[in-house]
């Protein structure tokens, strides 16, 4: 199959007619099935059957989707890269972010920068662990910020603090003046689990299985912000990091320690065939400097 049969298969199959997939393509309807029907014709086999005016995917349609699916990706990616090339300039950073550090880290280290390089522009993505390869290898970032990034051969990092994980809990939920609370503790409250959240994650299963206790989990989310929100709400307790805590911290919420301590380092990642720009080295030292001023702060609100 030629990319442009890719194109149209994967339109038409996606969208469920011809009409709709050449909308998406921006192209007429019977340059839509004119190259369908080529790559039918191509292919020996049918792909697509008419019921009650809407094509349905046949057996052979659907066992071909999952490869061109895939091809179709890493063309969107191609393209995206190309596009991301297009764009860099000596004057520009392109920044990837974990959520937690672009609510209140990155945007003072940004306004700090941005006094002394006023030129620099910026283009700033919300990544998550499981992204930094891609965004860095697929030109999103030049420079991604996040918490224990993965080892990978084309991968250079650098460790810029070590941090903790604090438990997060409706004001007075907890006795006052306590200064920890273990795992152990909060088996006995609502938790707000927090999925897909990589290493992180990680430590916090570990501790908990090291204590054997099952939490009684009674929401799970994606980001820790929002798991901070439904605390805020009254809906639970959540262990997140400490920037989400203190950026995220109200009067209706206590911030406590947790006792052993649960830590996780602060890196910066970049490609290793893709060295660090003099900005880019510039602002890792400022984010180095903010970071290690942040886990100085006490604890506890």
């Amino acid at each position: 199959m030629r990319l442009r049969q890719i194109e149209v298969f994967h339109a038409v199959y996606a969208n469920g007619s011809i009409s709709s997939a050449a909308r998406a393509l921006n192209v007429s309807q019977p340059a839509v099935s004119k190259v369908l029907r080529h790559t039918e014709s191509q292919l020996g086999i049918r792909l697509f059957d008419l019921v009650r005016g809407r094509l349905v995917p046949t057996d052979e349609a659907h066992a071909l989707f999952r490869e061109v699916d895939e091809v179709f990706h890493r063309v969107t990616s191609l393209q995206q890269t190309a596009n991301n090339l297009r764009n860099s300039g000596a004057g520009h950073l392109r920044i990837g972010i974990v959520p937690s550090l672009g609510l209140e880290i990155l945007p003072q280290v940004i306004a700090d920068f941005r006094a002394k390089n006023p030129e620099v522009t910026f283009d700033i993505k919300t990544i998550h662990h499981s992204d930094v390869l891609r965004s860095l290898y697929e030109r999103e970032c030049d420079i991604a910020f996040g918490y224990d990034p993965p080892v990978h051969p084309r991968l250079t990092q650098r460790k810029l603090t070590t941090a903790k994980l604090v438990l997060i809990a409706p004001r007075g939920l907890f006795e006052k003046g306590r200064d920890s609370v273990t795992i152990a503790d909060i088996r006995a409250r609502d938790l707000i689990g927090v999925s897909s959240s990589g290493p992180i994650g990680d430590i916090v299963a570990a501790a908990q299985a090291h204590a054997q206790i099952d939490f009684r989990e009674v929401a799970s989310v994606d980001t820790y912000y929002v798991a901070a929100a439904l605390v805020r709400k009254g809906s639970g307790v959540a262990i997140v990091d400490e920037f989400t805590a203190r950026a995220t911290s109200t009067q209706h919420i206590d911030v406590i320690a947790l006792a052993p301590p649960l830590e996780f380092g602060v890196h910066a990642a970049w490609l290793e065939d893709r060295p660090l720009s003099k900005l880019a080295s510039r602002l890792v030292e400022l984010m180095k400097a903010a970071l290690r001023a942040a886990v100085q702060l006490p604890v506890r609100t």
